[in-house]
């Protein structure tokens, strides 16, 4: 359990892990502050677009859609592994989830089944959307996948937090499959190697 990152210090751990990052106009405080708290923070979630195109995708996940306001995340992983940052505090990526899960994200162990959705995942997780159709048949580039390990494993790094901190949206809300076309306990093995 930790308090957030600024902005400043988050920038830096990503480009300090590796990673290219492209900064989105104003995404320092382009955020869902004013819906409620950002922190404490405990972990990492992994999401898939369902979108082709990096460049509309960003601006899906900068603007969001009717319905859902943007930030739809902190960063956007690109195919070609690069991060676009396009929001900064309180984004609206996580929804409503299970309180075991977000226990054991604390605790650091294993995570139980998601059956319920009743905890405010917006509140306590960075969120990184990776550009993806989730169909189960667009490739994962080996480029991409190192960039979502090194952005998973920058914000563990700083916090102190091992690969257990991080989970993918299915693992956290009822219904969603995302990321679909990997598992994250392959992910979680690539950030633990990558941590220690």
């Amino acid at each position: 359990m930790s308090s957030p990152m600024s902005a400043s210090t988050f920038l830096e751990a990503l480009v300090n892990e590796g990673l290219t990052v492209v900064l989105v106009g104003g995404w320092r405080t382009h955020n869902r502050n004013h819906k409620g708290p950002w922190g404490p923070v405990n972990g990492v979630m992994i999401h898939h677009t369902a979108t082709r195109g990096t460049e509309a995708t960003v601006r899906i996940c900068r603007d969001g859609y009717p319905g859902l306001p943007g930030p739809l995340c902190h960063g956007v992983i690109a195919k070609d592994g690069r991060i676009h940052l396009v929001g900064y505090g309180r984004t609206n990526h996580a929804g409503l989830g299970d309180d075991d899960v977000l226990r054991a994200v604390v605790a650091e162990k294993r995570l139980p089944a998601d059956n319920e959705a009743n905890t405010d995942g917006n509140r306590h997780f960075y969120g990184f959307e990776c550009e993806n159709l989730g169909d189960g048949k667009d490739p994962w580039p080996e480029v991409q996948l190192d960039a979502v390990e090194k952005a998973a494993a920058a914000v563990c790094r700083h916090h102190d937090w091992t690969s257990r901190s991080v989970i993918g949206h299915r693992e956290w809300q009822p219904g969603k499959v995302d990321p679909r076309g990997f598992t994250m306990d392959y992910l979680r093995a690539r950030i633990h190697d990558r941590l220690t």
